[in-house]
């Protein structure tokens, strides 16, 4: 096999699609839970965007949008942080999301999780960082596409 031919990215629907497809049928389980499709939109988008995984960043902008997100906030998700655009159950859920898909091992996840808890159940908590453990799985299968 030459040079070229050993670095083309792996066909992954073709070496492992039993393994897709659970991958698959874990978000339709999740989606069992009722957390709000919006706050699901903006979770993905922004994990994506931090892994610069612009497969994934297009895919959820455009389901974002066909589930009545607006683009201005899409824009303005990056900064999310220093912007009003977004409420504080959602800030909740994006710096758990950034914490989790950074891991960074100064972060202190008790104050987060505190900060959750004032808007999300256990049981949502759960959900939302299944999503986020999802979608940073799925940006890491994409972005070994590159």
């Amino acid at each position: 096999m030459n040079d070229t031919a050993a670095a083309r990215p792996i066909n992954y629907q073709r070496e492992i699609p039993d393994v897709l497809q659970a991958m698959g049928s874990v978000h339709r389980a999740m989606d069992g839970y009722g957390l709000e499709r919006g706050l699901h939109h903006l979770v993905q988008l922004r994990a994506s965007q931090i892994n610069r995984c612009d497969y994934c960043i297009k895919l959820h902008t455009r389901e974002a949008i066909a589930d009545g997100e607006t683009e201005e906030r899409l824009q303005a998700l990056a900064d999310w942080a220093e912007r009003a655009d977004f409420s504080a159950r959602e800030a909740a859920a994006l710096a758990w999301t950034e914490a989790l898909t950074r891991l960074q091992p100064d972060t202190e996840l008790g104050p987060l999780r505190a900060r959750l808890r004032q808007h999300f159940s256990d049981n949502e908590i759960g959900v939302l960082t299944s999503t986020v453990a999802m979608i940073n799985l799925w940006n890491r299968i994409q972005v070994s596409r590159h």
